[in-house]
């Protein structure tokens, strides 16, 4: 039986990123066979056929000792365990393979600035992340992969990570595998808006004419909602009036709200709060978007897709090198000009655009499925394995 390591602070299935795809990435190689180790200071039983690893780190150290201590127990806890493959996630210094869900840290944590509209807060910013130990300590252990000797299997999530990669740490981008992220696309298809779409548009007052525009995060600034609600304001500017947009997950600061209301468009965005299930408004919407200030690869534009729902998003969203820009969907700039936004979206008030775009936005995001992935990540355990000196 072939023997593989996790690592990750906490393995949940109802978490996010990296936590949730080692769950359900555990999951799948348990069923095939394999031996699964999770390595970490949370695990919330799933999958029960796995063994885990507590790492404990104390609570009361600072954040930068924290993530070093980790990465330094798990380098021990692992070597010597007879291990086929060990997976790390940039938490980690040892393994043979590495799938970065974060990106180059330095490259998104510039994109990420510019979610600061001022340049002086832009640049006190920077300085305040020049100064932090956290900050210096992350890049570190981020590195450890190009450093190491015999070289792990470097996997990108997207072709945006691979050519971060490549200039960044000087790497030739040939040995980079690019294995995207997965939906579960029996879930998220054009049917969910068959089957959901009516009741909650009815409830909520939505005419049968208006476009509704969906945006889905917890963060609502690095993924864009200021630019969004600057081109909300300038299509009304236009005369446009018959749209409405769902904010899914964060909840507006104060400084939002008062913007929102300044501008009048207190009932074209509709601010959910947290759900248990985004599917309702999946099949209510019409158009994606996120213009986000980074993404190594965004799940949800990927689902939005598969729903048949066409996005529009930036360059600097891992998610967009699937897009076929005006085919399938929008890639603006980064960062994100709220102009650049507007005039993308005021392309889908054309019924007939939306129409062929979300069929062609359906198509494209079926064919980027977690079973893919999981092949495809598979594949690649399956390779080291069997080169693994016995």
């Amino acid at each position: 039986m072939k023997k593989i390591a996790f690592a990750i602070e906490k393995f949940s299935r109802y978490a996010g990123g990296a936590e949730s795809y080692a769950v359900a990435l555990a999951t799948t190689l348990i069923a095939q066979g394999w031996e699964v180790h999770l390595f970490g200071e949370e695990w919330d039983g799933e999958p029960k056929a796995a063994v885990f690893h507590r790492i404990s780190i104390p609570r009361y150290l600072p954040v930068w000792l924290r993530i070093a201590l980790f990465a330094l127990k798990h380098r021990r806890a692992v070597r010597g365990q007879g291990f086929d493959v060990i997976v790390g996630f940039g938490n980690t210094v040892y393994m043979n393979v590495y799938q970065s869900h974060g990106g180059v840290h330095w490259v998104s944590t510039e994109r990420k600035v510019y979610s600061e509209r001022s340049a002086v807060k832009r640049a006190l910013k920077r300085l305040t992340i020049l100064l932090s130990p956290k900050q210096w300590m992350r890049a570190w252990i981020e590195s450890a992969p190009f450093r190491l000797d015999p070289r792990p299997r470097i996997v990108a999530i997207s072709q945006m990570i691979r050519s971060d990669m490549e200039a960044f740490f000087h790497f030739d981008g040939a040995e980079i595998h690019v294995v995207y992220n997965g939906v579960d696309t029996s879930r998220y298809t054009p049917n969910m808006r068959e089957t959901l779409r009516g009741p909650l548009r009815k409830d909520l007052g939505i005419r049968d004419d208006e476009v509704v525009f969906l945006f889905v995060s917890y963060d609502l600034k690095k993924k864009g909602i200021e630019p969004l609600v600057e081109a909300a304001s300038q299509l009304k500017g236009r005369g446009h009036d018959r749209f409405r947009i769902f904010i899914v997950g964060g909840e507006p600061s104060g400084g939002l709200a008062r913007r929102i209301k300044k501008l009048h468009l207190e009932d074209t965005f509709l601010f959910t709060g947290p759900v248990r299930s985004a599917d309702p408004y999946y099949a209510n919407s019409d158009v994606f978007v996120l213009p986000t200030y980074y993404d190594a690869c965004s799940l949800v534009v990927i689902e939005a897709m598969a729903c048949g729902l066409p996005p529009i998003t930036t360059t600097a969203n891992g998610a967009a090198g699937i897009i076929t820009d005006g085919q399938d969907g929008f890639v603006i700039v980064h960062p994100p000009a709220s102009s650049d936004l507007a005039e993308a979206m005021s392309l889908f008030f054309d019924e007939e655009r939306r129409r062929q775009m979300s069929d062609a936005a359906s198509h494209v995001g079926h064919h980027y499925s977690l079973q893919k992935n999981h092949q495809e990540m598979i594949g690649i355990f399956d390779d080291i394995a069997a080169s693994k000196p016995q």
